[in-house]
Formats: C-alpha cells, sequence, structure tokens
C-alpha cells in the first residue's frame, strides 16, 4: 500500500501547474489521469503477482498505468490550451470536464433570431474550431442544438435540429470528418437557466459542441 500512496502523491504532484485563468495551482488532467493510472495499474500489479515479486509487480504495474492514464488527460490538455488560445474574445464559453470539452455557442452570435443558417460574421471562430479538431483528431464531436421553451415543442425541436446540422455541415466543409460528427437537438429539454425571464432564454438558445477523448 505505501508503494501505492507514494507513486500516486509523486504522479499528482508532477501534474500541478498554474492555471492561466485563475492564477491557482491546480492538478492538471493530465495529473488527474496519471495518478488514477498508477494506482489502477499497481492493484491490478499485485493481484497478479506473487508474494515473491509483488513489490516489483506494484511498481510496473503502476508505471504502465501512469503511462496509459496521462496520455488522455494530456491530449485533452493541449486541445483545451489550443482552443481557449483561438476562441478568446469570440463569446464562445469552454467548459472541461474530464476527459471532455465542451463549446458553448450562444444563438445570439451564431444564429439570426428563428434562422438556423450560421451567420457569416460567426464563420471565422468556428473555422478555428475546425482547425483544432482536424488537428486533434482522436476526439468524437458530438454537436448538439438547443431552445428555449417559447413557441411550440415540436417546431423548437426541429430548430434545435437543423441548427445542429448547420453547424456540423459548416465543419464538414472546413474538412473534419463526417464519421467524428454526431448531431442531435435537444430542444427546450435541457434549459441551463430560467425560460421565465429574457435573459434566462438567451442562455438557453445554443449549440454545444462536446469533444470526447476516443
Amino acid at each position: 500500500m505505501k508503494y501505492l500512496i507514494l507513486l500516486a502523491s509523486v504522479v499528482a504532484f508532477s501534474g500541478c501547474a498554474i492555471d492561466p485563468y485563475t492564477g491557482e495551482e491546480k492538478v492538471s488532467n493530465t495529473g488527474k489521469g496519471a495518478s488514477i493510472g498508477a494506482v489502477t495499474g499497481a492493484v491490478i500489479g499485485a493481484a497478479t503477482s506473487g508474494s515473491d515479486n509483488r513489490n516489483e509487480a506494484i511498481l510496473i504495474g503502476a508505471a504502465a498505468g501512469a503511462a496509459a492514464g496521462s496520455g488522455i488527460g494530456y491530449y485533452m490538455d493541449k486541445q483545451e490550451a489550443e482552443l481557449r488560445r483561438r476562441l478568446e474574445g469570440t463569446g464562445v464559453r469552454i467548459q472541461r470536464n474530464g476527459d471532455s470539452i465542451r463549446l458553448i455557442m450562444p444563438g445570439n452570435i451564431t444564429f439570426d433570431t428563428d434562422q438556423d443558417a450560421i451567420k457569416s460574421q460567426f464563420e471565422p471562430t468556428l473555422g478555428s474550431v475546425a482547425v483544432v479538431v482536424k488537428k486533434f483528431d482522436k476526439t468524437a464531436i458530438k454537436i448538439v442544438g438547443h431552445t428555449d421553451s417559447t413557441g411550440s415543442f415540436a417546431y423548437n425541436q426541429a430548430l434545435s435540429e437543423r441548427r445542429a446540422d448547420s453547424v456540423a455541415k459548416y465543419l464538414a466543409g472546413q474538412g473534419v470528418s463526417y464519421g467524428r460528427l454526431q448531431v442531435s437537438g435537444s430542444g427546450p429539454r435541457n434549459p441551463v437557466a430560467s425560460n421565465d425571464t429574457a435573459a434566462g432564454r438567451e442562455q438557453n438558445r445554443r449549440v454545444e459542441i462536446n469533444l470526447v477523448a476516443l
């Protein structure tokens, strides 16, 4: 057990970095993944080895697990950093959750009211997204359209699907493989704010691009 604790601590410490957006020290997703991989690998090594070589098996298993765990985290860290650099000041919000990245594109900067054609002034921003996701091609791209609750459910559902499809077609037109694109619409089903206020409805009208490690 002491090997597990020591190794996980070392790996986690090595993954610490300064968050450029908050100025705080944090454990990067690379470090988290490596720590989890190290502990998992060590446990497997201990469970599958005999008592004579258990310590060696723990260290070998931990090293292999750390390498595998850090790989995905490092890949997504690099992708997130490039997205933040290219999308700064565009109005697109970026959320990181483990080995996935979510790009939230407000409807008011992406589409005209009640339209599904991408605004011409937003195309360079979406083009920047295409550049990054083509470079980091080991991720699935899940595009989901969302609306507020104004109007009928059926109309909003269809509008959310058309808007998501417009984003997918634009990315494909920029050279992103169709095989990586998954498109769906949620209509008004998944609000992020109250539909009782204009400000809340504006937040709910959005398209999200979810980048998930394969």
